[in-house]
């Protein structure tokens, strides 16, 4: 018997310290996260992050809590029940981190006698810290506790005509009578060790204005490509003039080289170019969550006005949008039927 597991990033369960540090070290302890030696690892988190971080992620974490809990959360269970009401195979919902594990999905989907798992990470474009992370922790719990059962495994997302339409529709329709300046795409940051660590020519990733629009196999699991590729089609389908838009990287750690240009830096940087209505839409995500509510919609916009501009507008996520998880249900009837 067929079914689907929807997995999405997850969440603390409260927006305190307490709930805060577990999360952060469960996350930042990832290998495909953090990706150095263990001992390093334990070091760079537990020693020298989780003594500070959990106080400022929970203080921005309380900015944007709901009374029915985190918005990532609340949004991926919304999106799975409408998902879920229009299938007829089961469907469960579960997270990376936290207590909606991986684990917890497959059990439920156990139970009802589901033999044949269809793995969706809902993430639009692929990368180590998040596709790649959850294929690997439920390969790992089939073979250990789910022996017989299969995955199939969804492919990144990016460049789906019906995602990218269904994109370009929410966009549209949010800036509906928002005559905004300049529309920017801003992408969750990545190491840019990561972009080379998934080439699987080896040689194609040079991050350069070239290799992300050259054809090469590398593409397949390139998120930096995935990016671009996912920009180009939304402002084509859109009909967006190239002077009115450009594409950034948010969410940055310190000490390592990430992907280049920074949202914060070039929002800054904005107002004194004469941009002063500023639209932001964060296509790596799918639900609205910290990076999109507290980073973009609270601090950039914060951020933005204090250097000048005018109008801030952060675009929604596609969250449970009507048409969104039309085109997740019809992935799954076509899953259903092969």
């Amino acid at each position: 018997m067929k079914g689907v597991l929807l997995v999405n990033l997850g969440s603390p369960e409260s927006p305190t310290p307490k709930d805060v540090k577990p999360y952060l070290d469960e996350f930042l302890m990832d290998k495909y996260v953090i990706d150095v030696p263990y001992l390093l690892r334990a070091l760079l988190v537990r020693g020298i992050i989780l003594q500070t971080r959990p106080k400022n992620s929970a203080h921005a974490y309380a900015q944007i809590w709901t009374d029915e809990g985190s918005p990532l959360i609340v949004f991926s269970k919304k999106m799975h029940e409408k998902v879920a009401k229009q299938v007829d195979i089961p469907v469960a919902l579960a997270m990376r981190y936290g207590t909606m594990t991986i684990e917890k999905g497959l059990q439920e989907l156990k139970e009802k006698g589901v033999t044949d798992v269809m793995l969706l990470a809902l993430y639009p474009q692929y990368a180590m810290a998040s596709t790649t992370t959850i294929w690997a922790m439920a390969d790992e719990l089939v073979a250990k506790k789910f022996p017989g059962m299969k995955l199939t495994k969804v492919p990144a997302f990016y460049n789906k005509p019906d995602f990218i339409k269904t994109l370009a529709n929410s966009i549209k329709k949010h800036l509906e009578g928002f005559d905004y300046d300049h529309l920017l795409f801003s992408y969750h940051g990545i190491p840019k060790r990561h972009i080379r660590k998934t080439d699987v020519t080896k040689s194609h990733c040079t991050i350069d204005a070239k290799c992300c629009v050259t054809a090469s196999p590398a593409h397949e699991f390139c998120y930096r490509h995935q990016c671009f590729e996912t920009t180009r089609q939304v402002v084509e389908l859109l009909g967006i003039p190239e002077d009115k838009y450009s594409q950034t990287f948010q969410s940055r750690l310190a000490g390592d080289k990430w992907l280049t240009p920074y949202t914060d830096v070039e929002i800054n940087k904005m107002p004194v170019k004469g941009i002063k209505k500023l639209a932001v839409v964060t296509p790596a995500f799918v639900a609205d969550c910290l990076e999109t509510l507290e980073e973009i919609a609270m601090r950039a916009n914060e951020d933005f006005k204090e250097n000048g501009g005018e109008e801030f507008f952060a675009v929604p996520c596609l969250n449970d949008e009507d048409e969104w998880c039309d085109v997740v249900a019809n992935w799954i009837e076509d899953f259903k039927k092969n």
